[in-house]
């Protein structure tokens, strides 16, 4: 009798806004735990007015951290500059740069051309190290000349993309490696995660290679310091139980954890991620250097 393993399961932590007065040593000790407890990245979103630049604090981040996923939240600017700096971010942490965008409503043939215009100056690069002029001219953007960064290791950042509307979910199974959904029932998850999935062939894509991300916040213990109640709580017994069904139902292929209390990742690492590997949901070890490898998702391949 064969036994079929369980699915295993995708985590990353979201950096909580902490605006202008937040220090380094914070993201610092944020992402050390998230690599402590094998997670595949950490989210720094775009920072508000006067706040940190997403992008320089991973940077600094990928300095003191060997294994982690650095994903930046951006807004959709000119894309050469934004690419130039991604694939900066991508050789600076040999190949585990992510940029997470969330395209406004009714901006999404904008998104969809942002990214074909980064992918473009991506691929300018031949793998052999030549670099080509790049000419393409759109509705949005137009980028011309020579891109000055050589290929990513991960040949692109890893794409990731937000939103739950149905032209989001489009974009995304047209483009991105993840989409980050809002959390839901387990029902309507199954059902989303499954009409998610099924957009990809019409795109030539298989099932696998779109990761759905549920972004959710959890309490340990009933303690919820928000005043409100997450929808992850209890014990770290039942927390663990209820990611592992939404994972093995076919709800979700991971999770996007938003710690809202001081040292709340640590707690989950120190209490939940074991329950969790003995479950045989969550990986014991890194088994490749980059953001690809830790997703399971194969590098694109380079369109000369």
């Amino acid at each position: 009798m064969t036994t079929v393993p369980p699915r295993r399961m995708h985590l990353a932590a979201q950096a909580p806004d902490a605006g202008e007065r937040a220090g380094f040593a914070s993201y610092e000790q944020l992402a050390r735990t998230a690599e402590r407890g094998l997670f595949d990245f950490l989210l720094v979103a775009e920072g508000a007015a006067g706040g940190p630049d997403a992008l320089t604090v991973l940077a600094a981040l990928a300095a003191c951290t060997d294994r982690l996923g650095l994903a930046a939240g951006t807004a959709l600017g000119e894309p050469y500059e934004q690419a130039r700096r991604l694939a900066t971010l991508d050789h600076l942490s040999a190949g585990r740069a992510a940029w997470h965008a969330h395209p406004p409503a009714g901006g999404h043939p904008r998104a969809a051309e942002w990214v074909a215009a980064a992918r473009a100056l991506w691929d300018s690069w031949t793998p052999d190290g030549t670099p080509r002029p790049v000419a393409r001219h759109g509705r949005y953007f137009a980028v011309e000349g020579e891109f000055t960064v050589e290929r990513c290791p991960q040949g692109h950042p890893v794409t990731v993309l937000a939103g739950d509307s149905p032209e989001d979910r489009e974009l995304a199974a047209s483009a991105a490696d993840i989409v980050l959904l809002p959390h839901t029932t387990l029902g309507a998850a199954r059902a989303r995660y499954a009409e998610v999935k099924g957009r990809l062939a019409a795109h030539g894509r298989t099932h696998d290679e779109l990761k759905v991300m549920l972004r959710v916040g959890f309490a340990l213990d009933d303690a919820d310091d928000t005043g409100e109640r997450e929808p992850f709580t209890g014990s770290p017994a039942a927390v663990a139980a209820l990611l592992t069904e939404y994972v093995t139902e076919g709800a979700a292929d991971g999770f996007v954890l938003v710690p809202h209390a001081p040292g709340g990742l640590d707690d989950f690492v120190d209490r939940v991620v074991p329950l969790l590997r003995d479950r045989g949901v969550l990986r014991r070890t890194y088994t490749g250097p980059t953001l690809r490898s830790h997703l399971g998702i194969t590098a694109p391949v380079w369109k000369g």
